[in-house]
């Protein structure tokens, strides 16, 4: 246990969470919370957010992300609102960096006189040292062996529930949880958009709109857009309506998925939405059909139902912990299908190899559409609300 206490900083174990819930910190007021990366790891994070805000009710709490974040967390209601933009900064937002530009966001940072700042962004080799230039009087979070420490840390090991891992963080602070999950909710300017187009799409008010999102940043993660699309097909002719969702750069993809469902009761909206409107969206849908990728989780936050495609290695970091709601197929192929490279290992320990072959390509359409279809047959649920 004196070991432990070293890594704790020193304080008692005060209760339990998902790790030892420490002794809270005294006079804490503004609470810096660290995560880069896409739209997926921001709602990783949010089931953190959530323990602090709880744990520390009288503070503010700011978020240091992405523009993506920033846009998510402006166009729906959740635990929190300030999010400051992450210089281009290696380890932590990817790009050219610009030593001028950091030291001047420090130091805007520094002049906020952040209490508590906490890292949720990796093993901290690249963020320890980031967050310590805060200049907070408190740090917490993960990290390796080689990365800088900070005054409470639990260990890092990749092949962890980010949720969870993020809610072991919060506990080095003395938060215990409150959601196991993000939770969020779209804001009613959205919401009476999109029922206006769903009005307009509709057949009536019982069709029911399956979603499907055929993206994912690693090509490795997406189903065949001709898989997707048998399964949109099926659907259209359950007399569902269909929606085809992504961002500008997925058009390609989501436009092969219509093309392969061929038929009219199957669009494309890639493109089209922001994250709110996308929000509002996912939340009145019977189901999200879709890779382990941003859509899916933000469905999952609004508390509708998914269908779930992953590579078995995703699902142990990223997976949806039940299944009532949410549906999973897996990929248990762990090793590249052309060069054999063991892809446990790809982007921890061993380089990536430079192969993009799908893993999700042995997964079954009929299997898919039948989990699809128990959601769409039955009455809609009031998820979300």
């Amino acid at each position: 246990m004196a070991d432990l206490r070293a890594e704790f900083g020193g304080a008692d174990v005060a209760g339990w969470g998902v790790g030892p819930v420490l002794k809270k910190f005294p006079k804490v007021s503004r609470i810096a919370v660290l995560r880069g990366g896409g739209l997926g790891d921001l709602l990783f994070a949010l089931p953190a957010v959530s323990a602090l805000v709880a744990a520390y009710p009288g503070a503010s709490v700011t978020m240091l992300g992405t523009p993506v974040h920033t846009e998510l967390l402006g166009g729906t209601l959740g635990p929190v609102r300030d999010v400051r933009v992450l210089p281009i900064v290696e380890g932590l937002r990817p790009g050219r960096q610009d030593p001028a530009a950091i030291d001047a966001f420090l130091a805007s940072m520094r002049d906020e006189e952040f209490d508590l700042a906490v890292q949720l962004h990796g093993g901290g080799r690249y963020s320890n040292p980031f967050l310590l230039r805060l200049g907070a009087r408190h740090t917490v979070g993960t990290r390796t062996a080689d990365a800088a420490p900070l005054e409470r840390s639990v260990p890092y090991a990749y092949y962890q529930h980010e949720p969870l891992r993020g809610l072991e963080v919060a506990g080095l602070a003395g938060a215990p949880p409150v959601d196991l999950e993000a939770r969020l909710r779209p804001q009613d300017q959205h919401l009476s958009k999109v029922k206006e187009f769903l009005d307009r799409l509709r057949d009536s008010p019982a069709t029911p709109v399956v979603a499907v999102h055929p993206g994912a940043m690693d090509p490795r993660r997406r189903w065949p857009a001709e898989r997707f699309g048998e399964v949109a097909a099926a659907c259209a002719a359950d007399g569902c309506r269909v929606v085809v969702v992504g961002t500008a750069d997925e058009r390609q993809l989501a436009d092969g998925v219509v093309t392969a469902a061929g038929s009219d009761r199957v669009i494309s909206l890639a493109g089209t939405l922001s994250l709110g409107a996308l929000a509002a969206l996912l939340d009145s849908c019977a189901v999200l059909l879709g890779n382990d990728s941003g859509p899916r989780h933000l469905a999952q936050a609004l508390g509708t139902p998914t269908v779930g495609l992953y590579w078995v290695g995703n699902l142990i970091n990223a997976g949806p912990l039940g299944r009532s709601l949410h549906r999973i197929h897996l990929s248990w192929v762990t090793r590249c299908p052309q060069c054999g490279a063991d892809l446990t290992q790809v982007g921890w320990t061993a380089p990536r190899c430079e192969h993009d072959t799908s893993l999700l390509a042995g997964i079954s359409p009929a299997d898919v559409y039948a989990d699809v279809r128990w959601f769409t047959a039955r009455t809609p649920l009031a998820h979300g609300r």
